[in-house]
């Protein structure tokens, strides 16, 4: 388990297995800010303590703004 304050990664093999609740997509993991991206929904939904919140609801919606680094 991460000491306070650091990250835990996302396991590589559960997220293959994660689909967006909206448009059954992929996710992108963002390492960055710890988040995992629907690029059609253009949501980014948080992941808290290793988990992935896959709720509409909590997810936060991505702007179009070209100063934010893009995901491969």
């Amino acid at each position: 388990m991460p000491a306070r304050g650091e990250r835990q990664s996302i396991d590589v093999k559960m997220l293959e297995l994660l689909v967006c609740p909206l448009t059954k997509g992929a996710l992108v993991h963002d390492a960055e800010r710890d988040e995992l991206v629907s690029r059609e929904a253009r949501l980014a939904y948080p992941i808290r303590d290793g988990i992935p919140v896959l709720l509409p609801s909590e997810a936060r919606v991505l702007d179009d703004d070209p100063t934010q680094p893009q995901l491969p």
